[in-house]
């Protein structure tokens, strides 16, 4: 029961922390190089037509608006990034809570760009890896910067935040 309770907060302490680096990247992004973040309304908005069984969209800006898409959206943003972190401590175990290292941080990082490249841009009218955007080898590089900044901040998460054994 202990240990359970560990993962949890372990999961909940390193995914939000990585969400956090990765929404601060986004902020530096978007003043350094003009590049905006994804408005998570839009996941929002998506997320909220599956209540009606509509998963695939032609361009989810175009959709009708979701009440509190704003909010669902960025509810999910941290649910799934909480989401990733229990996969990094179901795969690599509490003992990496405990002692981190970047490269098991890094690995679920960068391979959590699966999702929004095979599941999200696809479902939201962007093709798979972003294929259907004006410039698609762009959109797929943002995608793995800002995946590899997120599995970075799970690692530099605060000693404060790792649990204890």
């Amino acid at each position: 029961m202990v240990e359970a309770a560990e993962f949890v907060a372990s999961a909940v302490l390193t995914g939000i922390g990585a969400t956090v680096v990765m929404d601060i990247w986004g902020m530096v992004r978007k003043r350094l190089l003009g590049i905006p973040s994804l408005d998570y309304a839009l996941v929002g908005r998506w997320l909220g037509h599956l209540v009606s069984a509509r998963l695939r969209h032609d361009r989810i800006a175009a959709s009708p608006q979701v009440v509190g898409e704003r909010v669902i959206g960025w509810t999910a943003h941290y649910l799934i990034g909480i989401g990733f972190a229990g996969v990094l401590l179901a795969i690599f175990g509490l003992d990496w809570a405990r002692q981190p290292t970047i490269a098991p941080a890094l690995m679920v990082g960068i391979g959590s760009v699966a999702a929004p490249f095979l599941m999200m841009q696809p479902a939201m009218g962007a093709g798979i890896a972003a294929s259907r955007t004006p410039h698609p080898w762009a959109a797929r590089l943002q995608s793995l910067v800002t995946h590899t900044v997120f599995g970075i901040g799970r690692f530099m998460r605060p000693a404060g935040s790792r649990t204890r054994s």
